[in-house]
């Protein structure tokens, strides 16, 4: 009878052992997904110099329905070449000139003003729809101007992107100091 209830007690405990560990891996499998807003929020994380000119702008992103990023056929109104929204990466530059901060819009090349922006496309992130996104981009940019006057002096980038339903993002700034060793 002894033994009957030592076996009877231990098949007891075995059941009972295997019912909570099931009952922790349901409970951890039914958390709920990270769910993010469905305006892309963006979040400054680096700039590296790679040369005299070039940098790598590396932020953080978030999106609730994953809806970041153009393909080459995203080219139908209003990613069209026409519109602003062809590109989803949009950047802003600006000098800092007698200590203030000026943004500046074009330059002149060979005595004719052209369009100076950092604007660029990067593409689609996600090749599902309706899911909760993040990472990081990493985004080669050249953000000096072959004309610019003072090699010592700083730059600002102010930048932020658009999704494809076209919610813009928040927006943030990094200031750097262009660096001279090339």
């Amino acid at each position: 009878m002894v033994v009957f209830a030592a076996k009877y007690y231990i098949c007891r405990m075995k059941k009972i052992t295997c019912f909570i560990i099931l009952f922790c891996v349901f409970l951890g499998a039914c958390k709920k997904p990270v769910q993010y807003s469905e305006i892309p929020e963006i979040k400054f994380i680096s700039f590296e110099h790679l040369s005299s000119k070039n940098g790598l702008l590396t932020y953080y992103f978030q999106d609730g329905n994953g809806d970041l990023g153009l393909d080459e056929t995203d080219d139908k109104p209003p990613f069209n070449m026409d519109s602003i929204y062809y590109y989803n990466f949009f950047c802003d530059y600006y000098e800092k000139q007698n200590g203030v901060f000026v943004k500046i819009d074009s330059v002149e090349v060979n005595g004719v003003f052209e369009s100076f922006n950092l604007n660029a496309r990067f593409p689609r992130l996600s090749k599902l729809s309706d899911e909760s996104i993040n990472g990081e981009i990493y985004h080669t940019m050249v953000p000096y101007r072959d004309d610019y006057p003072n090699a010592n002096d700083t730059v600002k980038l102010v930048f932020y992107i658009v999704d494809r339903a076209l919610h813009h993002s928040n927006v943030d700034s990094v200031v750097v100091i262009r660096r001279l060793d090339d």
